[in-house]
């Protein structure tokens, strides 16, 4: 990419002369739709990131959220006062990684990692979880499975050097990634208000600090690359563009951010990611109204004679830009030094303009290669005025299959499938706050803090359960863009209800192809709108979040794809899994709590089938009936709880039988058992009668009976299968297979 002429036209106006070869690179960069957001920002006014909980909403490199105290933590949103929300603070943050992960796909998602993991630093927060929300091409394509594995490998790599658990996430395999895969990533930090940080410069005179690896050339030009369609050969012309992580170096520099903000040294910070340090400082000193002259000079450097360009704009990892007191730059470069950090003292706040000077190669002593106004660079960049055509609407042409056929095809659908071979990668259970853990609906961690502290109490005292889930399905949302953004926010919401958990806040990455043309925008629009509407709907506020576009290749456009990251409570940590209690099993009933779209658009079903169907129509209510589906969850009475949503019953079914745990159910037809709806539980109880009271106004459709014989009997109009446990595992496998 180069600086468009329309946008050289508006920076030499600006300037009222020539800009520099450095400017015109960072303008470049900074004024990329990856980072000025200049096709995306008109829509997100859609989104209300506001609501009592809320300490720092969206514009800073992490949201931080006010938990509630414990008694306050089952009440639904909506019912919640100011007075309900403790001292202690959770932030949270989503980035995407996903052009870097196709050139290459180890580096590409481990500095996704440490990237959201410094966004959580930059706020003064100590990082507790991590969820990755990831999709490919189709599972059968070799370069979809070579892409999965490599990304995975780095996601895991990095996420157990630096000792931060990976509790959640998903995995979607559509024909639509097949160019462009895309790697999402959220992280939960834990925090309070002493300790809390933002990236807001706070007076001139102050310092500002490089802390962590030393600078080299790799990542050059990597928001530019994030900003435009892949090309075919991207694999190799774009790598330099990659960063390459290092996440021992990583794990020191949380350690050392620990002790900095322990002792009160860091007045404002941000973390190096897109545009390197020219991004980060000048977006630092922007939001504080102020300006910065910085040497570029005295950074510290891994590799020889580096011009004013590459120091600044590499995106080398595992760097921090911190503001400090002339007094204590001593003190912070000390504690630098205790972590076998570098610290360079690169310059200072200033109340002028944003200059950057450099005395290096290529240079007849000092010259100054940046000088602009902060705010003009970090937010002067035009938003675009792009045409969206309306997504069409599918006819409903529904043919069958066999019902065996269709249970073994959608059982062993890759996306359906069994998750076993990605998580077990990765150490969930580091940090000992893991009290659900990957593979079930929805992760819960242990919050045991106690008010104004970040330290963990007595594992044995029960405080608030931060329940967690993330992820989108494309075929809803290739199907209908709109309703298929309002089911995924509701499909996330319903994985947090079947732990008794209620939403707290949201974040976002919205991802889509190129904006430009006016089908794409059209689909882009809607999911914005419906993700918008819909958390609206459930009184929870998108507190940040992350824009990918461009996301083309040879291949076509990614179908629009809206990963939300949900953050929930409940009071205490346990939760009815979603797995049958064997020993109940004659005393209990399986029921279905929820009420049906009557529709299998978007379905695993008729992905199998052929066909078309119009969306699954969606509660009006949704705040209603998670509060319902979670009282539910909680009540003494139930033993399991299993949301509704890839496959639909059938596959939800299938997920409960084990061993010695088998089910006895009977459906009408092939809706009922494929049918995705969101907001749906299949829970087993003792007590029906208490059940049907906490579901309030939702439809409670007596299922069957839980049996001990390991085996699914299903009947579905006047057709009727048996699958055992070992059989289920056997379809469910597909990935394990594949990949052992």
């Amino acid at each position: 990419m180069s600086l468009s002429e329309t946008d050289h036209e508006l920076v030499t106006a600006e300037l009222d002369r020539e800009p520099t070869p450095a400017e015109v690179e960072l303008f470049e960069n900074l004024w990329s739709e990856h980072c000025a957001y200049r096709s995306s920002r008109p829509l997100l006014s859609a989104f209300d990131s506001e609501g009592d909980g809320v300490v720092v909403g969206p514009g800073d490199d992490a949201a931080v959220l006010a938990l509630p105290e414990p008694d306050a933590a089952d009440t639904p949103p909506g019912e919640r006062d100011p007075d309900d929300y403790g001292e202690t603070y959770v932030t949270f943050g989503i980035e995407s990684h996903n052009h870097p992960s196709y050139v290459d796909p180890f580096d590409g998602a481990a500095t996704g990692v440490g990237g959201i993991v410094r966004d959580t630093m930059s706020m003064g927060a100590y990082p507790i979880a991590l969820l990755d929300s990831l999709y490919f091409g189709g599972f059968d394509r070799e370069q979809s499975r070579y892409l999965f594995e490599g990304v995975v490998e780095g996601i895991s790599h990095y996420g157990n050097c630096i000792g931060v658990p990976t509790v959640g996430g998903s995995v979607a395999f559509h024909g639509g990634y097949e160019g462009n895969p895309l790697v999402n990533v959220a992280c939960v930090g834990v925090t309070n208000a002493d300790r809390l940080v933002t990236a807001t410069a706070q007076e001139p005179g102050n310092r500002l600090l490089l802390v962590g690896n030393a600078t080299g050339r790799d990542g050059l030009g990597g928001a530019s690359f994030a900003s435009e369609d892949l090309a075919e050969d991207a694999e190799t012309e774009d790598r330099p563009a990659v960063q390459v992580g290092d996440p021992y170096a990583e794990k020191r520099l949380i350690e050392c951010n620990e002790a900095l903000i322990d002792e009160d040294l860091v007045l404002s910070a941000r973390d190096l990611g897109a545009a390197g340090l020219g991004g980060a400082s000048s977006e630092l000193v922007a939001k504080g109204g102020l300006g910065a002259h910085i040497e570029l000079d005295r950074v510290h450097q891994r590799e020889p004679n580096m011009n004013a360009l590459e120091v600044l704009l590499a995106e080398s990892q595992e760097r921090m830009c911190y503001e400090v007191a002339p007094e204590n730059v001593d003190r912070v470069r000390e504690l630098a030094d205790r972590f076998d950090l570098g610290c360079s003292d690169i310059g200072e706040v200033t109340d002028g303009n944003y200059v950057c000077t450099f005395d290096g190669p290529g240079t007849d002593g000092r010259e100054t290669v940046v000088d602009v106004d902060a705010e003009f660079l970090a937010d002067g960049a035009p938003m675009n005025d792009l045409a969206a055509a309306e997504p069409p609407a599918p006819e409903r042409d529904l043919p069958e299959l066999a019902l065996a056929d269709a249970f073994e095809t959608v059982v062993a659908d890759p996306n359906t499938a069994s998750k076993r071979w990605v998580y077990r990668q990765y150490d969930h259970e580091v940090g000992t706050r893991t009290a659900m853990k990957p593979g079930d609906d929805a992760a819960i961690i242990a919050m045991r803090e106690t008010a104004g502290t970040t330290t963990s109490t007595d594992s044995d005292t029960e405080g608030v359960g931060l329940a967690l889930s993330s992820g989108a399905n494309p075929r809803w949302t290739s199907v209908a863009p709109y309703d298929g953004a309002r089911a995924v926010a509701l499909e996330n919401a319903t994985n947090l209800a079947a732990k008794g958990a209620v939403p707290l806040a949201a974040v976002d990455c919205l991802n889509g192809g190129n904006p430009e043309k006016p089908d794409v925008y059209g689909g882009f629009t809607a999911i914005v709108d419906g993700l918008a509407d819909a958390c609206a709907a459930l009184d929870t506020p998108v507190v940040g979040g992350n824009v990918s576009l461009y996301n083309d290749s040879v291949e076509g456009p990614i179908p629009p794809t809206p990963t939300l990251a949900l953050l929930g409570t409940r009071a205490g940590y346990d939760a009815p899994p979603a797995a049958l209690d064997a020993d109940a099993a004659g005393d209990s009933t399986l029921l279905l709590v929820g009420g049906a779209g009557d529709a299998l658009g978007g379905s695993a079903y008729l992905d199998a089938a052929g066909g078309s169907d119009r969306f699954p129509s969606l509660p009006a209510d949704p705040a209603a009936v998670v509060a319902s589906l979670a009282a539910v969850a909680r009540h003494e009475t139930t033993l399991a709880t299993h949301d509704v949503s890839d496959g639909g019953l059938a596959v939800a079914l299938a997920e409960l039988v084990g061993d010695d745990t088998g089910v006895d159910v009977s459906l009408p037809d092939r809706i009922a058992a494929f049918e995705e709806t969101p907001g749906r539980l299949v829970v087993q109880t003792t007590d029906p009668d208490a059940v049907a009271d906490r579901a309030g106004d939702l439809p409670v459709l007596r299922l069957g009976d839980v049996t001990t014989d390991g085996t699914l009997s299903l009947s579905v109009g006047d057709e009727s299968i048996a699958a055992d446990a070992d059989a289920i595992r056997q379809l469910r496998g597909v990935i394990d297979r594949e990949l052992a």
